[in-house]
């Protein structure tokens, strides 16, 4: 099993998996782009008619708790393997990102 903080290793392994399958052809930018957007509406689904209160409880259901962290981690998959085939490091694109917004909404 890889260290769950090792992000390059887990992209490495979402990339074997989906070579042992040749399913690599299909993961194009747009497909894995568009892949993301599903799961990540999956994700919104199990929220959707929830009042604020029952979201902010929902990791207290088992059932539920598991959906929400399976589409969490589909999500992450997903952004993952997106990541990998443009070139781009997540968490340095994340560390930008959050030195821009320091920048952009000073306190």
């Amino acid at each position: 099993m890889t260290d769950p903080l090792d992000v390059a290793g887990l992209q490495r392994r979402l990339a074997d998996f989906a070579a042992a399958r040749n399913w690599q052809q299909y993961h194009t930018p747009k497909n894995l782009a568009a892949a993301l957007s599903v799961e990540a509406s999956e994700l919104v689904e199990i929220f959707q008619w929830l009042t604020p209160e029952e979201s902010a409880g929902v990791m207290a259901d088992p059932n539920t708790a598991h959906r929400v962290t399976d589409e969490v981690a589909d999500v992450l998959a997903y952004l993952l393997q997106l990541c990998e085939v443009l070139g781009i490091d997540p968490l340095a694109a994340l560390d930008a990102k959050i030195d821009r917004n320091e920048r952009r909404f000073p306190i």
